[in-house]
């Protein structure tokens, strides 16, 4: 069962931060690609970041240098640690795994390679 469990959304005003959480079991992380998404009101749902591992992170561009991603084994918890907001960064954030392929690496962190979601954190931005 793959289960992920997202916390950590609030509301900040801009050039602020926050730190979103994801947790699952460890056998997700080695079975999974694992990429936050967000959804902002009125648009489509869109990818943010991807870890394939440790020492392998892809960022969207409009988040590039402000966000980062990172692991803390022993708390099987991935965080999400979000710079310099601003408004357009409010919605909802979803963490999401899809599954590797039989080489282990990742597919392209599309919805379509997506086999699980979180229930969504909401994160407001208000300028």
């Amino acid at each position: 069962l793959v289960e992920l469990v997202e916390s950590g959304g609030d509301s900040v005003h801009a050039v602020g931060s926050l730190r979103l959480s994801c947790k699952a079991n460890e056998w997700t992380y080695l079975r999974y690609c694992i990429s936050w998404f967000r959804q902002s009101p009125g648009k489509e749902r869109v990818w943010v970041v991807l870890r394939d591992s440790s020492i392998f992170t892809v960022y969207a561009g409009v988040v590039k240098v402000r966000f980062t991603i990172s692991k803390v084994d022993a708390e099987k918890t991935l965080y999400l640690q979000m710079n310099n907001l601003n408004p357009d960064d409010t919605g909802v954030y979803y963490c999401a795994a899809g599954v590797r392929t039989s080489w282990g690496t990742c597919n392209a962190p599309t919805i379509e390679n997506i086999d699980y979601w979180g229930q969504g954190t909401q994160v407001t931005v208000s300028s």
